[in-house]
């Protein structure tokens, strides 16, 4: 056993590639993307490191060519669930045992492999099974999951170095364990690095885990599984287990030794997830920590100082960029008369200019939306809105699900800054404004802080350092990410810890040292050099 104190490599964000053209990424993307899209994977069940075949065979399509098959996958049934678990059980020990600069070597050399030879297959997997143009599966896949790996692996080793103060003659010391049983993580379609950090956190932490992913982000999600087998991950450490989601509610979620829960989706299924847990407390040999980030109702408000130029780029990139997938994409606007016919122009003008279309034709700045029920449910807002009084179409309203799920950026107004489109989360490239009067200020920023459930992510646009002061305080319980003049989308691990409060989740700030805290259980041991041998007290004493 070595004795060295090894120091952590220090993490940076990692660089991100243009693909502009002439640039050799653009040339080796567009290959692996012609390669990918020649080829039909099979994804098995992956437990305790074995392939699993089972009779449930789905399939993986493009969305913006939804006839296209990409990969067949193997769907886990109860069996498959419960060998999951108890191949997560048996890995426990030895994993959480493992000494842990060889635990974090793990995580550090998928991270390289990703930034290295594998940039171009998690790229081209997640703009094929996602519909994400080459910058945002850029941002995604190589940039945010290589920095959830470094960074996470640096806080978690920032995590161990927390220790309580000592005395004379006693030396007292923290010792970071995992959790008691297993933990269960469930992600994402939208973003494969999220995808990656979900199960890799806990972990890094010495957890083992049952990691179902989304079934429409299986292909990118089974490429990163299989990187980190090929950086050693131990088998039976992360099992992968693609299934309906009601069946791992009903055999995962309900285990006596599931430990905790890490999960980004929608507020009602984490709701239902809270629940269930709560209807089982009695039967878990722990309290499960559940840790969650869900919707948002994210807003844009601009104060009567603001640039309009600028407010008008930023609602563009945030409402629409991955056509509005995103829980932190501009939803919703608040912009004052003054500066509205100046705003409006320019959003009519430079949403009209947005090519929406396959991504793998790089001109385009919009790709699909993800499936059926997606393309279904962004659908029926337009067209309320399209039926409503209270509500005009300025840009876009239209839609085609004919070859891909494609619905064209889409720009509401309305009267009421209650609308239904002010307040739901829709999910896709529809951005909702209510133009507020200059003279009514304060009553506006009631409705921004109230007119939601959620409190995610927001963004003001003012020059005025007075108003931006004021507009901070007042809205410091709307957002758990807050921007000042940007959208409010984007956030970047280690600069921007991402997570909301109210019905956006727990705000444990995925990509911190926050949350990987969550995924340990503290022992404190206080050792003794000079026990005493007295039983009785000095103030016992007789006089």
């Amino acid at each position: 056993m070595s004795n060295g104190i090894f120091k952590i490599p220090t993490p940076t964000n990692e660089p991100g590639n243009t693909y502009a053209p002439g640039t050799k990424e653009r040339e080796t993307l567009k290959a692996e993307l012609q390669r990918q899209s020649s080829v039909v994977v099979d994804i098995p069940v992956i437990i305790n490191g074995e392939n699993i075949k089972t009779d449930t065979v789905k399939q993986v399509v493009m969305p913006h060519d939804h006839q296209h098959v990409l990969a067949n996958y193997s769907q886990a049934g109860e069996k498959e669930l419960r060998d999951a678990v108890e191949a997560a059980m048996a890995a426990k020990e030895a994993w959480a045992n493992m000494v842990w600069e060889h635990r974090a070597a793990i995580f550090l050399k998928a991270a390289d492999l990703i930034s290295g030879p594998y940039r171009d297959v998690m790229n081209a997997a997640t703009m094929l099974g996602q519909s994400k143009t080459a910058v945002q599966a850029e941002i995604d896949s190589a940039q945010e999951l290589v920095d959830f790996l470094r960074f996470g692996v640096d806080y978690a080793n920032q995590v161990y170095q927390i220790q309580p103060s000592s005395m004379k003659n006693v030396w007292n010391r923290t010792d970071y364990r995992p959790l008691d049983g297993f933990v269960l993580a469930i992600s994402p379609f939208n973003f494969t690095a999220i995808g990656g950090n979900l199960p890799a956190a806990p972990a890094m932490m010495g957890n083992v885990v049952v990691w179902k992913p989304a079934t429409t982000s299986i292909l990118a999600n089974y490429y990163f599984m299989r990187i980190l087998e090929e950086a050693g991950l131990p088998k039976g450490v992360i099992n992968f287990v693609p299934s309906r989601g009601s069946q791992v509610s009903e055999v995962v979620l309900t285990d006596p030794r599931m430990s905790g829960f890490h999960f980004t989706g929608s507020t009602s299924t984490f709701q239902t997830i809270w629940k269930t847990v709560g209807e089982n407390i009695a039967n878990y040999k722990s309290y499960p920590r559940l840790i969650g980030e869900t919707g948002g109702k994210d807003f844009v408000f601009a104060h009567e100082t603001a640039q309009a130029d600028k407010v008008v780029a930023n609602l563009v990139r945030g409402a629409f960029e991955y056509q509005g997938q995103k829980c932190s994409a501009a939803s919703r606007a608040y912009i004052p008369a003054s500066l509205w016919e100046e705003v409006k122009a320019g959003l009519v003008a430079e949403t009209a200019k947005l090519k929406v279309g396959d991504v793998r034709d790089f001109k385009n700045f919009m790709g699909a939306v993800i499936d059926k029920a997606a393309f279904d449910s962004i659908t029926s807002y337009i067209d309320y809105a399209a039926d409503s009084e209270e509500a005009e179409i300025i840009a876009g309203g239209t839609y085609d699900d004919s070859v891909g799920y494609f619905v064209q950026p889409t720009i509401i107004v309305t009267k009421n800054p209650n609308f239904k489109t002010m307040v739901e989360e829709i999910f896709g490239p529809v951005l909702t404004i209510y133009v507020y009067e200059n003279d009514k200020l304060e009553e506006t920023l009631e409705a921004v802080d109230t007119a939601s459930m959620y409190a995610l992510t927001g963004s003001i646009f003012a020059q005025d350092r007075g108003a931006i002061l004021h507009l901070e305080r007042r809205l410091s319980g709307a957002a758990g990410n807050f921007y000042i003049n940007d959208k409010p989308t984007g956030a970047m691990i280690n600069q921007q810890p991402f997570g909301g409060s109210r019905g956006s989740g727990t705000n444990d700030k995925a990509g911190s040292v926050f949350n990987m805290i969550r995924w340990t259980s503290p022992r404190v041991i206080k050792e003794n050099f000079a026990p005493t041998a007295d039983i009785a007290y000095p103030f016992m004493d007789a006089e």
